[in-house]
């Protein structure tokens, strides 16, 4: 471990019960970002109904993603350089005040403002959570942490809808109270970080790369917009176009100023490093073909079973229940070996198997099926997501790690972004043709239970329509969606080459900040950096005479 500089603070001392209180914080943190998306999916309709935006629904979307996918780099970066700590209150900060504003927000521009000042928050409890689990807990056990990670994202998958929902439907809170739960959330998981996040700080003088920062924001703006905009006015649209090429000229120019930077954003050097390339492509593989999934199944469960969207939202319990099992499965095994990429592998092939058996989902598919679907969709994302993570930290020195894991997350963004942006427009231009034709074969019943377009359709409406018309719905659903499934299938099948291809390195044994020499393992190990010159070298000599003593009286070799 290297030693201190001498003008530096001394280093901590990581005992376990410093990780827990620090982990403690990070949970709470995060608790507070997994609630908060949870509950504000089950209140949308609702709250866009109320604030009028009903047509441009996306834009809360889009504007919370934008701003989380925005700041990952930039996190990552500055906490590499000062220290992770006040980035990580400030994260909180951000989030919380950015819930005051949604709470309060007279009409629907100003909630759409407040929810990508959510995302600037939430984009840094993402990053920074992971990168300070680097930080204080070595490679070869921060598997076993993801456990309570993914139970906490399994929680909030449960409670976040009721809570939404019992918030909506409520005549005395409303749906603003999904936000001003936020509030005491918030205080007491800034007051946790506040006292229990003992990190250390840092003074970089390295000039900011302020010019990868702007170009790298025109570059994942213009991607999120374009896929926002191709995926509504069409993809060969003078709107869309333009954003593409607006695309394409930024890279080139970030690219560019990367190079030339002093301290990049994002360091080119990272892109000559196989290991972290590959685990970085499984990463955008993985958002592809995950989000896409989630993104468009709970609409057909609602049209298939009728349920509510509070209710519906539960049967994604099993894919939760999934994560949870393999995470908890993998993380003594790696622990015990250092051995992680077969789960890798596993993991592609699970969610390649899940996507190939989603393609047979018809009007007819019982909720068990579907269940069980989820379920193998889960165990498989759960094998690989925070593997790829782990990977790419490994594979960069302990100086760089804030920066390799915000870059991983950031391409599996972008993988989401594309893949939600792509798969929905599939989905959807399938689905209108289809529906039309559902409606217009049962014209009078669907006259009789109101449904004029295909445009007015609600789970409730499907529900009350009756058969013949819901069941022509319900399989216009189904026979949109499957067969896309397929299309998501080439890329999982080459995340698998990919995977078979990653590079296993031995998982470090000690923490990055102890490889930083920011932190030490013991008091015993604190004694020893502290202790006078002159102390060490008696130290020194003792050892080297016991050493002679025990060699004088070992036996000789046979």
């Amino acid at each position: 471990m290297p030693a201190p500089l001498p003008d530096s603070p001394p280093p901590i001392v990581l005992t376990r019960r410093r990780i827990n209180l620090i982990f403690s914080a990070l949970l709470a943190g995060m608790l507070m970002a997994a609630l908060d998306q949870t509950i504000v999916a089950t209140s949308m309709p609702t709250i866009v109904g109320d604030l009028g935006g009903v047509a441009h629904m996306a834009w809360v979307t889009t504007a919370y993603l934008l701003a989380t996918t925005l700041v990952m780099p930039v996190y990552g970066k500055f906490g590499d350089l000062w220290g992770r700590r006040n980035l990580f209150l400030i994260a909180i900060g951000l989030f919380t005040l950015a819930s005051i504003g949604a709470a309060l927000s007279p009409d629907f521009p100003w909630f759409v403002v407040w929810r990508g000042v959510q995302g600037l928050g939430g984009g840094g409890l993402m990053i920074l959570s992971q990168a300070i689990i680097a930080d204080i807990v070595p490679a070869r056990e921060r598997a076993r942490y993801m456990g309570p990670i993914g139970a906490l994202f399994g929680l909030s998958a449960v409670v976040g809808p009721l809570v939404g929902g019992f918030f909506t439907d409520s005549t005395v809170f409303g749906w603003q109270w999904c936000f001003w739960v936020n509030v005491p959330v918030g205080l007491a998981a800034f007051l946790i970080g506040w006292f229990a996040l003992s990190l250390p700080r840092k003074r970089s003088t390295t000039p900011l790369d302020y010019a990868g920062i702007v170009a790298l924001s025109a570059t994942t703006t213009c991607l999120i917009l374009f896929t926002d905009l191709g995926g509504s006015d069409g993809w060969g649209s003078w709107q869309a176009l333009s954003l593409l090429a607006g695309f394409v000229v930024a890279a080139c120019v970030f690219v560019a100023v990367e190079l030339r930077a002093v301290e990049p954003i994002i360091p080119m050097t990272l892109f000559r490093n196989p290991t972290f390339v590959v685990a970085t492509a499984l990463g955008l593989a993985v958002g592809l073909g995950m989000f896409s999934a989630i993104a468009f199944m709970p609409t057909f469960l609602q049209m298939s079973s009728g349920l509510s969207a509070t209710t519906s939202g539960l049967l994604m319990l099993p894919m939760t229940a999934g994560i949870i099992v393999t995470i908890q499965g993998s993380a003594g095994f790696i622990q015990r070996t250092g051995r992680y990429k077969v789960f890798t592998v596993a993991g592609v092939a699970v969610i390649l198997g899940a996507l190939v058996w989603m393609t047979s989902l018809t009007g007819g598919t019982s909720l068990w099926t579907v269940g069980a679907m989820f379920f193998v969709l889960g165990a498989g994302l759960g094998l690989i997501m925070q593997n790829v993570v782990l990977a790419a930290q490994n594979a960069v020195p302990a100086e760089q790690i804030g920066t390799a894991t915000s870059t991983n997350n950031y391409f599996r963004e972008v993988g989401a972004t594309l893949g939600v942006a792509i798969f929905g427009t599939l989905f959807t231009s399938r689905l209108a043709d289809n529906l039309v034709a559902a409606v217009t074969a049962n014209g009078q019943q669907a006259v009789r239970a109101g449904i004029t377009s295909p445009d007015s359709l609600t789970p409730a409406a499907v529900k009350a329509a009756g058969d013949p018309l819901k069941t022509a719905i319900v399989d216009a659903y189904a026979n949109s969606l499957a067969p896309v499934f397929w299309y998501l299938v080439p890329i999982l099948a080459v995340a698998l080459v990919l995977a078979l291809f990653l590079r296993e390195i031995p998982l470090a044994e000690v923490a990055g900040m102890v490889a930083r020499g920011e932190a030490v393992e013991s008091e015993e190990d604190l004694a020893r950096l502290t202790a006078p010159a002159d102390v060490l070298d008696e130290t020194v000599v003792l050892d080297a005479d016991t050493r002679d003593d025990d060699a004088r009286g070992a036996p000789l070799p046979a």
